[in-house]
């Protein structure tokens, strides 16, 4: 992960990889590792959809840059 090389960052994951992403935080030691969660899909949504849900995760995604975790 970028955090253990000290470059901040923030995952975005859709609803369905909420799992998948909660697995690969803890594989990587950062078990209660925060992300920013939009709705699926993504691929087929236009991108009106998109913008509103890029929108609604912004301050999240913002806060996740910021406030980044550390490694367990």
């Amino acid at each position: 992960m970028f955090e253990k090389q000290g470059t901040p960052a923030a995952v975005i994951c859709t609803e369905p990889f909420i799992r998948s992403a909660e697995n690969m935080s803890v594989a990587h030691g950062f078990s209660g590792y925060p992300f920013a969660v939009i709705p699926h899909p993504i691929g087929s949504s236009d991108s009106t959809t998109l913008d509103q849900w890029a929108d609604g995760v912004f301050d999240q995604v913002v806060s996740l840059l910021r406030d980044q975790p550390k490694p367990i």
